[in-house]
């Protein structure tokens, strides 16, 4: 998958993100589970873990625990719970690997990096509050994507063209949604556009992202780390 191509599938995901949190809650916890098992499937491929059923399971396990966990009104209290669970499985997988388990640092660190991603997701769910904060920060990072595949340009121009266009956009979403601000618009905007490009940029030196599920969990990396820093800087500006 190359470049471009992941850059529009991280648009078209960020977009899907924003329509399920306009539909309402339910819509954007079952697109949230979906991403994350998405990612799942394909981040073992892209990374090259070994034993990559093992490494799909915990992350399937993390992924849905963390998006049940922050539903009701605890907040990201358990989440913690899910992280400490996800470190603990990763640790068993490597125990249970029949391989002589070559390359173990890489497989742990690789299965680790993996849960931390998953997490994230639940962000999405977590900073849900009516659709306006979601809507707004998910449309700038479909903007960003965007923008960063269409653009000829590599490099420092690309970046700074991004996120100028993320921040015009989360600017400007900030003057019609009722439930977003312009400065949180603009903050917002900045995240996304920082988060498209710079995973967009550090993607290109793996190999494995040119192939079709490496390239989807390298696509969906932006869109499920993106869930927590919204969270994060919604709690702030807020």
């Amino acid at each position: 998958m190359s470049r471009s191509t992941r850059a529009v599938v991280t648009a078209a995901l960020a977009a899907l993100v924003a329509v399920a949190a306009y539909l309402g809650e339910v819509p954007l916890v079952a697109t949230s589970a979906v991403l994350a098992l998405a990612f799942a499937a394909g981040w073992p491929s892209l990374v090259e873990l070994p034993w990559p059923a093992g490494a799909t399971a915990v992350l399937a396990i993390v992924g849905l625990g963390s998006v049940a966990a922050v539903l009701g009104d605890q907040g990201l209290a358990f989440l913690p719970f899910v992280a400490a669970g996800g470190l603990i499985l990763s640790f068993v997988r490597e125990m249970l690997r029949r391989d002589g388990r070559m390359r173990l640092v890489e497989s742990l660190s690789g299965t680790v990096g993996g849960v931390f991603v998953v997490l994230s997701a639940s962000g999405w769910v977590a900073v849900y509050s009516g659709e306006g904060i979601v809507v707004c920060a998910a449309a700038t990072l479909a903007a960003a994507s965007a923008v960063a595949a269409a653009l000829p340009w590599r490099g420092w121009a690309n970046v700074g063209l991004t996120v100028g266009v993320a921040v015009g956009v989360g600017g400007a979403l900030g003057t019609v949604l009722p439930q977003v601000d312009v400065a949180q618009g603009l903050w917002l905007g900045a995240t996304a556009g920082i988060l498209a490009a710079s995973f967009h940029v550090m993607f290109e030196r793996l190999p494995q992202s040119q192939t079709r599920t490496g390239g989807l969990a390298a696509a969906l990396v932006p869109v499920l780390v993106g869930g927590m820093l919204v969270h994060v800087v919604a709690s702030i500006v807020v």
